[in-house]
């Protein structure tokens, strides 16, 4: 038998041919390790760490504080839900989120969808590239950016409001609280719309064009084809991402939040994240800080599984 019988016959042999293949993919399938090995390090092995949450743990003893610090149950948890400012940061924070929610989620899918129609590609590549810019400035300068466009005093929005007489004297758009949860939502919105859309932007290019050409030869209208074609076939990545929205509806996301806050509008802008920083890092509190993040992880399982049960039923997509 020669060389290329034996291997031939090495394949189509159900052991060996298994051997051959998973010798054969070997050099592929290390290329994973060192994603493994990064989950290992920084994710599950710091798991740990969770037990301070249930301890009076100091800082000062390090990691063997962990193990040797007093066993106080639910104290920190009990301590956070009880504190005065509780039921307000939970009011923002949910607040601006599903308000987020309600107007930025169907905003990126229209942009998409507006993106995906033009036919100048020219145009279309710059109108991505100005819009994807924003996602990679950080908040501390684009909030910056946007402290000084709504400045009192020498910010363009109060200044063209003023041109155009539609108010008699500037507003201080960041030191009223009635303006802060809309402010919030729109800057977030022009940061994150172009990033937002990329991934139905790929879900759009993996449509069968041939479905609409046979639409077109049938006379359906532009309108009629994204209804009938293109929404239809992206519902399975609108499901996936509006389920991870939902069970990341505690996550305000604290840069932005940070520097968009002042003491003017700082009923309105304490969201949980900033005031498990002030609280629990400042204070170097770090048992009380786990403690509300583990909470809040427990919360997002749950509107998860909830958010992921209710898409099954309704659109029989999910993520599991």
């Amino acid at each position: 038998m020669t060389d290329s019988e034996a291997t031939l016959a090495a394949r189509k042999s159900p052991s060996t041919g298994r051997n051959f293949r998973n010798k054969d993919q070997l050099s592929l399938q290390t290329m994973i390790l060192p994603g493994i090995i990064f989950i290992l390090v920084f994710t599950f092995i710091p798991l740990y760490g969770v037990l301070i949450a249930f301890k009076e743990y100091n800082i000062i003893t390090g990691i063997r504080g962990i193990f040797t610090a007093e066993w106080v149950g639910l104290d920190n948890f009990k301590e956070f839900v009880n504190d005065i400012n509780f039921w307000n940061m939970l009011r923002n924070t949910l607040g601006i989120n599903i308000l987020g929610l309600l107007i930025n989620f169907p905003l990126t899918i229209l942009f998409a969808l507006m993106l995906n129609e033009l036919t100048s590609q020219h145009f279309k590549k710059l109108t991505q590239t100005v819009t994807y810019l924003p996602h990679f400035i950080s908040w501390s300068i684009f909030g910056g950016l946007i402290i000084n466009i709504l400045s009192p005093s020498s910010g363009v929005v109060n200044y063209v409001l003023l041109q155009l007489g539609i108010i008699s004297e500037p507003i201080h758009f960041l030191g009223e609280q009635n303006y802060f949860w809309l402010l919030a939502v729109l800057t977030n919105l022009v940061k994150e719309l172009g990033w937002g859309a990329i991934l139905y932007l790929a879900a759009i290019a993996g449509i069968d064009q041939e479905m609409y050409e046979a639409a077109y030869m049938d006379g359906a209208t532009r309108f009629q084809r994204i209804w009938h074609i293109t929404l239809p076939s992206i519902t399975g990545t609108i499901v996936i991402l509006l389920v991870f929205s939902i069970s990341n509806i505690l996550n305000s996301g604290f840069d932005q939040f940070f520097v968009l806050q002042n003491p003017l509008n700082i009923d309105s802008s304490e969201v949980i994240d900033t005031y498990v920083y002030k609280v629990g890092l400042r204070e170097f509190r770090m048992e009380y800080a786990t403690a509300v993040g583990l909470m809040k992880t427990v919360i997002a399982l749950v509107l998860l599984y909830l958010a992921n049960l209710t898409a099954k039923k309704i659109t029989k997509r999910g993520i599991f």
